[in-house]
């Protein structure tokens, strides 16, 4: 089943790896970054409306669904947020698109955190969706999410423990992952659940998927460290769900503000995966934030 009719497939090599994405749409450019357990479908029913006025990008991260799964490095660097951001601006750039507005939903906010401090004259502005900064939650680690975000602390276990676990149980670990919250799996219909199934079937993406965390866990936060003095200087826009562990255990839009000197945002009435939640209410706050950061 096509998720995405009328869009284009692309393969981009950039210097670290092939991404894969699919695009439409003329305008503005935006580039849509997925969470985990997801790829880049989690945008199937946000990105059609968003491309009749803007050229839009959903990529795939390094490792994970279409694009390519080099070997994790024994630093972790390979899976660094900044070798990921890399990564999206060399696409961006091979696509046309030298500055562009950048969506991460849980990983993909990670990843566009990164590159919106390494490469600020890029990114016109950056929306995160039910996450915290990375380091702020790392530094903030109680009980309560300690329990809730467990895969946190399992993935990050060195290799090949955590590898070796979810081998051949990718079924499991997705349907657990994206079941968690009130709505269960209600939101995610078969055929997605089918790609992401699919996509952590490859034992070369179980291994990308832990090295993501074991990065965000080391090498990660020596990036975060040293950038704490710095704030972002373009527009932010937080979302998260209201029924979400990030909204119990964190102040998103405070922690945001202490990051970032512009921000704005506020809470939708659903769990963690906004765009798959709540894809009409992402798309009205998308357009709203868009039309006030590309005014004339």
């Amino acid at each position: 089943m096509e998720l995405f009719p009328g869009f284009a497939r692309r393969r981009v090599r950039t210097t670290g790896a092939t991404i894969h994405c699919v695009t439409r749409g003329d305008g503005p450019a935006v580039l849509l970054l997925h969470g985990h357990p997801e790829t880049h479908a989690c945008w199937r029913r946000l990105a059609p409306g968003l491309a009749r006025d803007h050229a839009v990008v959903c990529a795939d991260l390094r490792g994970q669904g279409g694009s390519s799964k080099p070997r994790g490095l024994a630093d972790h660097s390979t899976y660094s947020k900044r070798a990921m951001a890399q990564d999206l601006v060399e696409l961006m750039e091979r696509l046309g698109h030298r500055r562009f507005h950048v969506v991460g939903h849980d990983r993909g906010a990670r990843v566009g955190h990164r590159l919106a401090l390494d490469h600020a004259e890029r990114v016109r502005s950056l929306t995160v969706l039910d996450v915290s900064p990375t380091l702020r939650m790392y530094e903030g680690t109680t009980r309560e999410f300690a329990s809730a975000y467990f895969h946190w602390f399992f993935l990050t276990q060195p290799a090949p423990l955590p590898e070796r676990l979810l081998a051949g149980r990718a079924r499991e670990w997705v349907a657990a992952r994206l079941g968690r919250g009130r709505a269960g799996l209600a939101p995610f219909s078969p055929a997605v659940r089918r790609e992401y199934v699919a996509a952590l079937s490859d034992p070369r993406a179980v291994h990308a998927l832990c090295e993501d965390y074991r990065a965000a866990a080391s090498v990660d936060l020596v990036h975060d460290r040293a950038d704490r003095r710095r704030k972002l200087s373009m527009p932010v826009l937080a979302l998260w769900g209201s029924e979400g562990t990030v909204a119990a255990c964190f102040d998103p839009l405070a922690d945001w503000r202490a990051v970032a000197r512009d921000v704005t945002g506020r809470a939708l009435p659903c769990g963690h995966f906004l765009p798959e939640e709540r894809p009409r209410q992402v798309l009205r706050e998308l357009r709203r934030f868009f039309g006030r950061v590309e005014a004339p």
